[in-house]
């Protein structure tokens, strides 16, 4: 309960500190601007507690709030502000127009490197040497990140300078606006 109401305040902090930005890709989409699944990609192969960039197993990014429902996968979380993932306390989905884009993860859930909250930053950088370092603006109590992208996909590793302390799985595009804008926070 802790871990979630530490992902909503900042969040929340993400999405009000947030200045004005310039303009914004989003991931693939239909004509009708709804993120698509993108280019079709092995399910992942690791256990439950492993986010890898395609998802978790039986839940992949670009599903839809039908698609994982009828699975049984997607169900309400109480006081939380949105649908969560059932047997997945430690997971959070962020959906655009009923697709999956976005998942927040906290440990024991890590990337397939093992990477995770608490993870150092020397490590994140010595795991994913080609990521991008994101600055957040001064003045505000947003985190720094780090993007470690393949493709269309990325991680988005919030951290204090020393450690990690958010990480963030899902469609690069994304994972940038929320770092930019605080899309997919409640």
């Amino acid at each position: 309960m802790k871990a979630r109401k530490t992902l909503l305040l900042v969040g929340l902090i993400v999405a009000a500190a947030a200045s004005t930005s310039g303009g914004t890709r989003t991931a693939p989409t239909t004509s009708d601007s709804r993120p698509t699944r993108g280019p079709e990609r092995p399910a992942t192969p690791y256990g439950a507690d492993v986010l890898d960039l395609a998802g978790l197993p039986n839940v992949e990014f670009g599903d839809t709030e039908q698609e994982l429902t009828q699975r049984g996968v997607l169900g309400a979380r109480g006081a939380s502000c949105a649908s969560g993932l059932n047997g997945m306390e430690a997971v959070s989905p962020v959906f655009d127009h009923d697709r999956l884009v976005l998942l927040w993860a906290d440990p024991p859930v890590r990337t397939p490197e093992g990477v995770t909250i608490g993870t150092p930053v020397s490590q994140v950088r010595a795991t994913y040497p080609a990521l991008t370092r994101l600055t957040a603006p001064r003045g505000t109590y947003r985190f720094d990140g780090l993007l470690a992208r393949d493709g269309d996909r990325a991680y988005l590793f919030l951290h204090d300078g020393r450690t990690v302390r958010k990480t963030v799985a899902g469609y690069a595009e994304y994972a940038r606006r929320l770092f930019d804008e605080g899309f997919g926070t409640c």
